[in-house]
């Protein structure tokens, strides 16, 4: 009976032994709470992270001088990682294509995304293209940045991680290095052709390199996950001016959807020091001013201090999770937890918790973690320090503007617009883009949209003539605020006509098929080609008052000046807009001078006035066009080169007509051109 009893109370005691360690292991588990920061470890992953597909996006400089061998040697640094990375290059010119050639598929050139009007790629326009790609890492980083080594192995780790991340690494800068791979694109070697092994590469710049936690020089890479970047929207930040990648990082550290990991110590990025190529024979400021390109620094700036939770939040770079390695082993360090995870190591991550180590740890595996908590990371007033407060302008005048706009027959494309129609302009803006046009500028009636056009990337001025107190509701066709705002625009092109440059005026709600320039300028240089406002049709199209004065072309000549110095002057007196201005200067009241059907011929200038064929250049009342289902398809086939939403009162109706319609170009929620 005794045996019996004992052996049942050794039952018992193991039993309750058993349940009071599975309390322990329970209590040890990381909360629901803590899951979006502890890493796991993804155990089908380890079988697919050896041939991960990476993609690489930059944006370089034009592949010439000393600028050009930077980024060549970057790039080859890049594809002899691994033959499953893919380097995607973001610019127009033509010097990257040609580059982009010799190296096939792997190296490919992409212009559909947002640039500014002197070619600088937007970056969220960028971030927004990766998503096209197919890929398993997604990576961004600077030009110039050199990755020597353990890139592949880290994000092949990272990919074991059950969770979606975002890797940061900052680079190390060198004065000097005499390196650069064979012509395999595969080994090291010196100047001299020696080959030279990567472990040996890395001693010989550990004697002179340094930590550079620049901004721009940051590398950043990501998983193709479930979950985004961050919370909220990606400002239109412009790729390599500071702040963006910052930005990225601390909203990514808000938003809590990913680990946020610091790879500094894993991946060995490289950049060296020097200037970038500089024209020291060049002194006329607005070259200087294009070279250092202060403003679009200033606009980052403004984007990173204006927008996402950095101005509700304090930096907490300390919170960044950080990789490391010691032997073949890589760890996570969080500090906020004060915890060491290993990854890769079967289920149990957890290695460490306060000062107390796992006994299997090796005495040196130990030794090598507490020297890595040591070690600082990303400063933690990295971000603020990048934010500067200057005004936000462009230092070119109109006449530099127009120097650096104009196409090659020095004709311009003008247009002109307030802050209530700024999303009209951007929608106009990016349909030009869309079809190469880059020879236009825009006036800008207020500060407001002055700004909102820089940051957009567009070339924009303010006309200090202006009429203030724009109203934004209420300036469309017959108001008093109409009238003020549209004697600007004949002003202005004469301005300009006085400066040498033909002129194509177009209001932001003319809706371009196609380039109009080249039909317009085969007219001739006695002729003015504007739009008919006539809405019958049949009959004449140059009746009284059926000129519209918000899409026309003059020729710079002394005919068009003194003819368009009668309108101004006219419209300066006139309590009307500067429309009826245009028609009884130059057909004469009543439309005295009136040749045919067509065309009227202005007596004291012997200038020729135009009326555009409708079928090509419709107005807003013409056929009822923007009344059809198809706007679009029915343009199409009628083979219009522009329609002009005039003929609506009210701005809201007007841009609801044009959205509804399909010809509308841009969204105003990304701040981005739309894509087909």
């Amino acid at each position: 009976m005794k045996p019996l009893k004992l052996e049942l109370w050794s039952i018992w005691l193991s039993g309750f032994i058993l349940i009071a360690l599975s309390l322990y292991a329970t209590q040890k588990l990381p909360s629901l709470k803590d899951q979006s920061r502890t890493p796991n470890i993804n155990s089908n992953a380890v079988l697919d992270s050896r041939n991960l597909k990476i993609t690489i996006f930059t944006a370089p400089k034009p592949f010439t001088g000393s600028t050009g061998t930077r980024q060549t040697l970057a790039v080859r640094s890049w594809l002899a990682l691994s033959p499953n990375v893919t380097v995607i290059l973001y610019s127009q010119d033509p010097s990257v294509a040609s580059f982009s050639a010799a190296f096939g598929s792997r190296v490919l050139v992409n212009t559909d995304i947002d640039f500014t009007f002197l070619g600088t790629p937007f970056f969220h326009s960028m971030i927004a293209n990766s998503r096209s790609f197919t890929s398993d890492i997604y990576v961004i980083v600077d030009p110039e940045t050199i990755i020597i080594s353990g890139f592949i192995s880290t994000v092949n780790h990272a990919f074991e991680l059950d969770h979606d991340w975002l890797l940061v690494a900052s680079s190390r800068n060198a004065s000097y290095f005499p390196f650069h791979l064979d012509d395999s694109g595969k080994h090291w070697q010196t100047e001299n052709g020696k080959r030279v092994q990567i472990q040996e590469l890395q001693e010989i710049l550990q004697k002179d390199w340094e930590w550079n936690h620049c901004d721009m020089k940051m590398l950043i890479a990501w998983n193709n996950g479930d979950m985004p970047l961050h919370n909220g929207v990606l400002p239109p930040f412009l790729f390599g001016r500071s702040v963006h990648n910052s930005w990225i990082i601390h909203e990514a550290l808000s938003s809590e959807f990913r680990l946020v990991i610091d790879a500094s110590w894993t991946i060995t990025c490289l950049h060296l020091n020097g200037q970038d190529d500089s024209h020291p024979t060049v002194i006329h400021s607005a070259a200087l001013d294009i070279e250092s390109r202060k403003w679009e620094y200033m606009g980052n700036s403004h984007l990173g201090s204006h927008y996402g939770s950095f101005l509700y939040n304090e930096d907490n770079y300390s919170s960044l999770l950080k990789l490391f390695r010691c032997g073949d082993q890589y760890f996570i360090i969080d500090r906020q937890k004060n915890s060491v995870y290993l990854i890769g190591h079967g289920g149990a991550v957890g290695l460490w918790k306060g000062n107390i180590f796992h006994s299997w740890l090796k005495k040196s595996t130990v030794t090598c973690i507490a020297n890595q908590r040591s070690q600082a990371g990303i400063p933690e007033n990295s971000f603020k320090e990048k934010l500067l407060s200057a005004p936000l302008e462009l230092p070119f005048s109109l006449e530099s503007l127009l120097s650096l706009t104009a196409d090659k027959n020095k004709t311009v494309v003008v247009t002109v617009a307030g802050y209530s129609y700024k999303d009209m302009l951007m929608s106009w803006v990016c349909r030009l883009r869309h079809l190469s046009i880059a020879n236009f500028i825009v006036c800008a009636l207020d500060q407001e949209t002055y700004q909102f056009s820089i940051l957009q990337g567009i070339p924009v001025f303010r006309d200090p003539l202006a009429p203030s107190n724009i109203s934004f509701n209420d300036c469309h066709f017959g108001t008093k605020c109409f009238q003020r705002v549209t004697k600007v625009k004949s002003r202005l092109v004469l301005k300009i006509l006085k400066l040498g440059y033909n002129v194509l005026l177009s209001d932001v709600d003319v809706y371009w098929f196609k380039n109009p320039v080249p039909l317009l300028q085969s007219f001739g240089p006695a002729v003015l080609a504007a739009q008919s406002d006539e809405f019958k049709k049949e009959g004449p199209i140059n009746l009284p008052r059926r000129l519209n004065s918000g899409f026309y072309y003059a020729h710079s000549n002394n005919q068009t000046i003194a003819a368009m110095e009668k309108v101004v002057k006219h419209a300066a007196t006139s309590a009307l807009s500067e429309q009826p201005s245009f028609y009884d200067m130059l057909c004469g009241e009543g439309g005295i001078n009136r040749a045919g059907d067509n065309t009227c011929v202005e007596p004291e200038t012997n200038l020729t006035v135009y009326f555009l064929d409708r079928d090509l250049f419709p107005n807003g009342a013409y056929l009822d066009l923007w009344q059809s289902k198809a706007v679009k398809a029915v343009c199409l086939r009628k083979g219009c080169i522009v329609i002009h939403n005039n003929w609506i009162s009210g701005r809201l109706k007007k841009l609801e007509r044009q959205v509804l319609s399909g010809l509308w170009e841009y969204d105003p929620s990304t701040r981005m051109c739309l894509r087909s």
